[in-house]
């Protein structure tokens, strides 16, 4: 077994050695690059990425981000593409296939069919004398000097540069298409990226009590409408003004100022934080946050108090 000293040696190698791929494809990024972000923006069907081995995992990730970020797409490996699967490519999708060597028996066979097809055929290959990158309409290339491995044969630094060249096709589709959070959130509504950019204070706040005693209200009643409404708080209108709010901190502080408050005005703060009900309920955690506490008091465009939202709230919806 290696020391501690020696594994973490071999970690930094590792890292250093995939680096340097990663670098070195800064220079094989030239106008093919462009042509395919031009072609998979181009058309109106999807992007079917395939692969063998360790590279049609990584086409599966490219799947998942392209899917994620506006580009229609779906993975086909290639075994099982040249054994029935190959009915999923359809006329006017485009074909991206990844591969090191470019020289597999299953690429050898499932371009030509490819081919025969008319599907425009993007290869994201690490040599560029391969069957796969003379076949190919579009050559990305990812080519690396060695791999990761101490014996150069485990796919490390290439499968690393083609995950990099897949995010970097991503990237540029994103920008082609203008791309914004708010499209992003449409894709990942249940996730907790999703719910930053689409969960709004009005979503949270409904599901809570409405606390809230007038000025002149005892502080029996009032403690009796705090642990009632069960937020550690209550507003203090008077009308329909917000006069202040009361919180379980506020009621602690009486407690250690040993001097007896008559009705709720005598320990309010008259400085509630307030947040709009159409602000997004990650804003209502920064304000939170920012402010070391716990609720906020929600109100509409006309400052009318419409309720309040509590950190829980946010906490079970799993943003943070």
């Amino acid at each position: 077994m290696k020391s501690r000293k020696e594994l973490k040696a071999i970690a930094v190698q590792v890292i250093g050695d995939e680096k340097k791929a990663i670098d070195n494809l800064i220079n094989l990024v030239d106008d093919n690059f462009a042509k395919a972000v031009e072609t998979i923006f181009s058309t109106p069907g999807r992007v079917v990425v395939t692969g063998i081995g360790k590279s049609a995992n990584i086409a599966t990730k490219i799947v998942s981000t392209l899917n994620s970020t506006g580009t229609p797409a779906l993975f086909l490996h290639a075994a099982d593409a040249i054994h029935g699967d190959l009915g999923m490519v359809q006329p006017d999708d485009v074909v991206i296939c990844i591969s090191k060597s470019g020289n597999t028996p299953e690429i050898k066979v499932l371009v030509p069919l490819i081919k025969n097809f008319g599907n425009s055929l993007i290869a994201i290959v690490g040599n560029r004398d391969s069957f796969l990158a003379h076949e190919a309409d579009i050559v990305i290339d990812t080519t690396v000097e060695h791999e990761a491995c101490p014996n150069n044969l485990a796919p490390t630094s290439s499968t690393t540069a083609q995950l990099v060249m897949g995010d970097a096709l991503a990237v540029a589709l994103i920008e082609c298409r203008n791309f914004t959070a708010h499209d992003f959130a449409r894709f990942h509504p249940g996730g907790a990226l999703g719910k930053q950019l689409y969960l709004r204070v009005s979503d949270l706040y409904i599901q809570n009590e409405r606390p809230c005693v007038m000025p002149t209200a005892s502080i029996d009643e009032t403690i009796l409408e705090m642990t009632s409404k069960r937020l550690g708080c209550t507003v203090v209108l008077e009308g329909e003004t917000i006069r202040g709010i009361i919180t379980d901190g506020d009621l602690r502080r009486m407690m250690q100022t040993y001097h007896s408050p008559k009705v709720a005005a005598d320990i309010m703060n008259h400085n509630p934080k307030c947040i709009l009900d159409t602000e997004y309920a990650v804003t209502a955690l920064q304000l939170m946050r920012s402010n070391s506490i716990t609720q906020l008091v929600v109100v509409d465009k006309e400052h009318k108090y419409l309720g309040i939202i509590h950190i829980h709230d946010i906490l079970r919806e799993g943003i943070i």
